[in-house]
């Protein structure tokens, strides 16, 4: 039941959305930058996650060979 309130949810927000992208050649300037600036906010978000998946993927899908581990040992004092 849940899921099909979500998608219900999401139809009426395309909706929203697309009445406000249809009336946007008319709109004030006030309204155009208030729209410029979230559609840039969203996908500067956007790419930044898209960057931080690739680079922790990258890092989990190709582990760097590293040799063996050395244990360091406390110098005594001469």
């Amino acid at each position: 039941m849940a899921a099909t309130d979500f998608v219900q949810e999401m139809h009426s927000v395309g909706e929203r959305l697309l009445l406000k992208l249809r009336g946007l050649p008319q709109a004030e300037p006030v309204e155009l930058v208030a729209f410029s600036v979230i559609v840039l906010f969203t996908a500067t978000v956007l790419l930044l996650l898209l960057i931080a998946c690739s680079c922790c993927c990258s890092q989990c899908c190709c582990p760097e060979q590293r040799g063996r581990k050395v244990q360091v040992q406390p110098m005594t004092p001469p």
